[in-house]
């Protein structure tokens, strides 16, 4: 063999070992990529396990012998039994179990429970209500006209529109995106996202305000409002004063009240007790949440829950 016939055959085996190597590089790159795509599959599966045992472990606590129900100082829904012909002072306060960055297998759970019965019925068709808890959450006259009347129109069963309100021909269907108004009763509260006047930042709250997540329900019946659990901003709305806003707040945080007249003697719509809850769970991987889901739950006297809705969202 030349001399020349040798150097070739060394560039040829060079050739081939670099080819070699790109496709070694490539192959290790796409079985990188694979393992991390699998182990991404694998957390979001065990934070969805994680986020339902955290909605497991929320039931058991409402499945108790639960009479009432009270935000403690620390902003938590503490729950109440009662001995039998007991009166306030013998409300004994049911321990809580851990909430919060739960351990359990690969990771952890946390949950959150709310007295659904805290909030005002969106499917009320209340007008004079509506406006007043948009008042009371610091909305202008002009816009709480719009949301009020885009409200009233979402849920009535006709396509007349109000005077600045919204439905399907005149404003949804117009949209980039288009969709036809419901004309009936709200599923959910996430509903209020697709109504005209109703941004993410009313919808979600901020600098210290809660949104109208946190002061609407679309739970199914003519549900009362407790007493015991609901916020200022809707006990505003249901048109006590300042004065008995703080008065509510401070004397439920010893006991809750048994009886409405003891809170508000005038104002009707209220009750002392609740039945339905929220229960908002999210699952963990390495201390983030990876999954999180949302129900609506009712307690019953057999069976002692039944879940009404389930909304499930992943979380990045």
């Amino acid at each position: 063999m030349t001399s020349g016939e040798r150097g070739f055959a060394l560039v040829a085996v060079l050739l081939v070992l670099g080819l070699l190597g790109i496709i070694g590089a490539e192959f290790s790159y796409s079985m990188r990529l694979e393992a991390s795509a699998m182990r991404a599959w694998r957390d979001n599966i065990n934070a969805a396990h994680l986020a339902e045992a955290g909605l497991e472990q929320a039931l058991r606590e409402l499945s108790g012998d639960v009479k009432f129900a009270s935000e403690a100082v620390d902003g938590l829904l503490t729950f109440y039994s009662q001995q039998p012909g007991a009166g306030a002072q013998q409300l004994v306060a049911l321990p809580r179990l851990p909430r919060t960055k739960v351990r359990l297998g690969p990771g952890e759970f946390s949950y959150h429970i709310t007295d659904e019965q805290s909030r005002i019925n969106v499917n009320a068709n209340n007008q004079q209500r509506f406006d007043k808890l948009l008042q009371c959450l610091g909305i202008d006259k002009n816009r709480r006209d719009q949301i009020v009347d885009a409200i009233l129109d979402w849920v009535d069963t006709n396509e007349e529109h109000r005077l600045h309100g919204a439905e399907s021909d005149d404003y949804y269907l117009s949209l980039p995106t288009p969709y036809r108004a419901r004309n009936g009763p709200m599923e959910s509260v996430n509903e209020l996202l697709q109504i005209k006047g109703v941004t993410p930042a009313l919808f979600e709250g901020g600098d210290g305000k809660p949104g109208l997540a946190d002061v609407f329900t679309a739970a199914k019946g003519a549900i009362q409002v407790n007493v015991n659990t609901a916020g200022p901003v809707v006990l505003c709305g249901m048109g006590a004063s300042e004065a008995e806003i703080s008065k509510i707040i401070q004397r439920r945080r010893g006991a809750p009240y048994l009886n409405v007249n003891d809170a508000v003697s005038t104002l009707q719509g209220f009750a002392t007790t609740s039945q339905t809850f929220r229960i908002e769970a999210e699952g963990l991987i390495d201390g983030r949440p990876r999954a999180s889901l949302t129900a609506v739950v009712q307690r019953r006297t057999s069976p002692a829950i039944a879940t009404v809705v389930v909304e499930w969202s992943g979380v990045r």
